[in-house]
């Protein structure tokens, strides 16, 4: 169990840091820049962002992907990632729209979007990926 674990949590870990990097290095950076910059740290924490990805990535792994892995559907693996990120990052950005001064709704817009998208792939992933390399 722990073994199956530690592969799935891997593969989708190496999907999702990927995925994450484009969107965050070169697809959305000008885009955060401009609607939250001036909340913006100098240079980010890496242990808070590291505790981040190892965190939501077992969650990932064990709500999502494993279970799909299982259920070897990859319509259902797609579907259940695509709720998994909107809930978590509806987390995230509908609590700062609740409590942060002028936060910006595109950004709560554009962040559930890029979660549900960026889950719902990396679910299908390593689903895919899952299933050729237990068979």
């Amino acid at each position: 169990m722990a073994r199956e674990f530690s592969k799935h949590f891997i593969i989708a870990f190496v999907v999702f840091a990927v995925l994450d990097a484009i969107w965050l290095g070169l697809v959305a950076k000008s885009f955060y820049q401009t609607q939250i910059g001036f909340l913006l740290a100098d240079t980010p924490n890496w242990y808070a962002a590291g505790a981040f990805y190892i965190i939501f990535l077992i969650g990932l792994t064990v709500f999502v992907v494993t279970p799909a892995i299982r259920q070897k559907s990859l319509f259902s693996a797609t579907l259940r990632g695509a709720l998994f990120g909107l809930v978590t990052y509806a987390t995230y950005d509908l609590t700062n729209q609740a409590t942060i001064k002028d936060w910006p709704p595109i950004v709560t817009l554009v962040d559930l979007i890029w979660g549900a998208t960026v889950c719902a792939i990396t679910t299908l992933v390593s689903t895919w990926v899952g299933t050729r390399w237990a068979a």
